[in-house]
């Protein structure tokens, strides 16, 4: 079946490029349109390479097709005359070295940087080739073309021309669909999804992307030199940035993220070219205004266009959350172990120091992770354990000091370098290829280490080896049943365990895990747990966790940072028994505050309704029917497993979801449908996961556009004094970015800017998620206090602090209603736990 779906696409392009003289002669157009449809398709086909497959985006594409015409064009007249394909190949291989060498120095930069200097080369070659009259032939262009007979078929005549080019044009189309199956087309394709990622399971992003690069330009001067013997001569203005431009529109028109959609902008574009210039000489300016309206309103081009009407003819059945077809849990990690490792430390880093401006985020840091076992490394928020996380796997390269792997120098090497040597690594903040598949998230990382990493033509999906070892790392990791599912799908838990899943597909000699627990429900930490004290059992595991009291139980060692520093290191008891370590990191414990349940409240009216809401992604339906309402003055904790539905119910209430069924009432004005906007100004707030602060800015700027529209309205009104009055610390930090707080202060001031304004309803989402238990208490305290002005639903998986703070439970099930009841009945009846969350 695999099979025949990789045939697909070639299939549709033979009919395609049989029925097209037919399709455009009944239009009125000759055979000479055509080949220049099958001409530009190639050319799109080409450009598409870089900006659909790879995310690069090249304004400067033409330059390639002109080069190539003239270089063809030149070999023609004076080297190889009445020859059609030696000047082809010749041009072909002479664009590919050129694009070579200036690929080599462009692909250095990035974003825009990159588009400007393709920019640049498309204008300085247009300026050679309009001026060099002697070899060019300056503005009258380079004619004398003759179409020499092949194979003893005349190219002279149309027809045969035609089938000629088309032929060239299927070849192109079978070659490049099984280079974009292949390992190196599918690393193109995590690429433009997230470079850094491909980067830290051992892809070295440059060489692939100039490997892109070259056989872009190639192809599209390809197109080049047939448009030459199409119109038996070429000028510089195919090389123009204009024309640069109109070949990009045609990639965009068509859809960029669909194989064959740039040729169907080319088959557009000739149509509206050759239509439309006979009733007006000014077509080139509708067909801009064309491509801005695809641009803002249909992104995915014809391709999305048509995928829209099929949805409306034919629409999709209804399916479960991805998690829902999730079959069992974490399996056996034993698979990893290699043979012939030594029993001395595995890791060692020797008086690391890693400097940002004036702050040491760390300072002569020494360690040593010993070969099986597990070592924790924690300390309060901004501690360093990330910045000491990034210098081990090769994101910043340290001041000074040592990085060893197996007694082997590594500081300072790139990660891909790391990766391939045995580092393996999670992220704080998941780190996926959110628009691939699960299976395809984890086949990349077990193909990265493979021999087929740089294969151009064998299928990625049809390497037994490679395959048999995903389903491995699949079932290690508790995602089996789910290899289908999109991972930017998944719920935050789901990313968190395919994010363990990419590490451990690395097959990594130490693995470090940055905060693996976060934002799991109670079942699933004590799953991943599990897991990861087994893999801890076959590979050294150094671990960031701030779930302490479970970190006290798996680790065999533990060190804790504190400013960028070395605060104390031993057993988990010793760490334990530090006054030092209870005075700055663990405090009370979150068992303490769990114990203090806050006595409940008399209900106010009712402020918020959810009136039987359902909730679509796609075709997944993630809430059916759900219904519960939020009163004054109080805290309504939102729980249930992961994927069950609770960050998309708050926003659906904040718009952000919008509704399929249902409707949302504000103190009875209903606001389902309104703008997430309008629904701010009507007094509710909403701190994402993951706190959603804009980097770069203050902390200061941050709660000013927090407060510039919701100054007036219904609520209370709460200004900077109020808000830093529950934050003090944030004085503190009133004009630090954002970027440079620690987890606990971003943490401060995303509820901080969420509150000022006019707040009368405050969403949070994981507010305790990656926060130190010293932080944890104090936002503990800080939402305790709030209950006295403002209603708050929180969703967090710290199951005992969510029902010691909550006035009432509101429970989900698959997207569904389960239960909806007092705080205090689950937080002491045990058995009734059990029933509702399976705890």
């Amino acid at each position: 079946m695999r099979a025949l779906a990789r045939l697909r696409d070639p299939l549709i392009a033979g009919v395609a490029l049989l029925a097209l003289p037919a399709v455009l002669g009944a239009l009125g157009l000759g055979m000479t349109s055509a080949v220049e449809v099958v001409v530009f398709a190639i050319a799109c086909l080409g450009l598409n390479v870089l900006v659909g497959h790879t995310g690069l985006v090249s304004f400067g594409h033409g330059a390639w097709f002109g080069l190539a015409a003239y270089a063809a064009g030149i070999l023609h007249r004076e080297v190889m005359p009445g020859s059609f394909f030696m000047p082809l190949l010749a041009a072909v291989a002479f664009v590919g070295l050129v694009a070579l060498a200036f690929g080599a120095l462009v692909l250095r930069r990035r974003g825009v940087y990159f588009s400007l200097l393709t920019l640049a080369l498309s204008a300085m070659l247009y300026a050679v080739a309009f001026r060099w009259t002697e070899v060019t032939g300056g503005e009258d262009g380079l004619g004398g073309i003759l179409r020499p007979k092949l194979l003893g078929l005349d190219l002279d005549d149309a027809t045969t021309f035609y089938a000629v080019v088309a032929a060239i044009g299927f070849a192109v189309v079978y070659l490049l669909a099984r280079f974009h199956a292949s390992p190196i087309g599918t690393v193109l394709v995590a690429i433009r999804e997230n470079e850094q990622r491909a980067r830290f399971i051992g892809y070295a992003t440059y060489r692939y992307k100039l490997i892109a690069f070259v056989v872009s330009a190639s192809l599209t001067g390809l197109a080049g030199v047939l448009l030459l013997f199409t119109h038996r001569m070429t000028s510089a203005e195919v090389i123009s940035v204009v024309f640069s431009g109109e070949l990009l529109a045609m990639v965009v028109i068509g859809g960029m993220r669909s194989f064959l959609g740039p040729a169907l902008g080319a088959f557009f574009f000739v149509i509206f070219r050759d239509l439309l210039s006979q009733v007006t000489e000014n077509w080139l300016l509708w067909f801009g205004l064309l491509f801005v309206g695809f641009v803002v309103f249909s992104p995915t081009g014809l391709v999305g266009v048509a995928g829209r009407i099929l949805r409306l003819v034919r629409p999709p059945a209804p399916v479960a959350a991805a998690m829902s077809a999730r079959r069992g849990g974490a399996r056996s990690a034993a698979f990893l172990r290699r043979d012939g490792w030594s029993d001395g430390p595995v890791l060692v880093v020797r008086g690391a120091v890693k400097r940002f401006g004036g702050l040491y985020a760390v300072d002569r840091v020494d360690l040593e992770v010993a070969n099986t076992s597990l070592h924790a490394l924690i300390g309060p928020n901004g501690a360093g354990k990330t910045t000491l996380f990034n210098i081990v796997s090769g994101l910043h390269a340290p001041d000074s000091g040592r990085v060893l792997l197996d007694g082997e120098e590594v500081q300072g090497l790139p990660p891909e370098q790391l990766a391939r040597k045995g580092i393996g690594r999670s992220f704080q903040i998941t780190n996926l290829f959110p628009s691939l598949s699960v299976a395809e998230n984890v086949r990349l990382a077990v193909q990265a280490r493979s021999a087929y990493a740089y294969d151009p033509w064998r299928p990625a999906d049809a390497i037994a080896e490679i395959i048999a070892e995903t389903e491995q790392v699949l079932e290690t990791a508790g995602l089996a049943g789910i290899e289908d599912a999109e991972a930017g799908s998944l719920s935050y838990g789901g990313q968190r365990l395919l994010d363990l899943a990419l590490a451990l597909a690395t097959r990594p000699r130490v693995l470090l895990l940055d905060e693996p627990l976060a934002g799991l429900a109670a079942a699933e930490r004590e799953r991943v747990s599990a897991l990861i004290r087994a893999i801890a059992a076959d590979l050294p595991v150094l671990l960031v966790e701030h779930d302490i009291d479970r970190v006290f139980r798996l680790a065999d060692r533990v060190t804790v940072m504190n400013e960028g520093r070395v605060l104390a290191e031993g057993s988990a008891e010793e760490v334990r028994a530090s006054p030092r370590v209870q005075e700055v990191y663990i405090g009370a414990g979150h068992a303490a505050l769990a114990a203090a349940c806050i006595a409940p409240r008399a209900p106010g009216k009712p402020l918020l309704e959810l009136e039987a809401v359902s909730v679509f992604y796609s075709k997944s339906r993630i809430l059916s029917g759900v219904g519960f309402e939020v009163r004054e003055r109080e805290i309504v904790a939102l729980l249930g497993r992961n994927g069950a539905g609770k960050s998309t119910a708050l926003k659906s209430i904040i718009g952000i979801a919008p509704l399929r069924e249902g409707r949302i009432v504000l103190d009875g004005v209903t606001i389902s449908g309104l703008p997430p906007a309008d629904i701010a100004r009507a007094g509710i707030a909403y701190v994402p996961q993951g706190r959603g602060l804009f980097a770069g800015m203050s902390v200061k700027e941050n709660l000013e556009l927090g407060r510039l529209w919701r100054s007036e309205g219904p609520g209370i009104r709460w200004d900077e004094q109020r808000v830093l009055a529950q934050f003090p610390r944030l004085r503190e930090r009133w004009t630090t970015p954002a970027d440079y707080l620690s987890g606990g202060e971003q943490q401060m001031a995303a509820v901080a800017r969420a509150l000022i304004g006019n707040t009368r309803l405050l969403l949070l989402d994981e507010p305790f998620e990656g926060l130190a238990p010293s932080v944890v208490e104090e936002l503990f305290s800080v939402f305790d206090r709030l209950r006295e002005e403002i209603a708050i639903v929180i969703v967090d998986h710290h199951l005992d602090l969510a029902l010691a703070l909550a006035d009432r439970v509101v429970v989900l099930e698959r997207g569904e209603l389960a239960y909806s009841g007092e705080a205090r009945d689950l937080a002491h009846d045990l058995e009734l736990r059990r029933k509702v969350l399976w705890l």
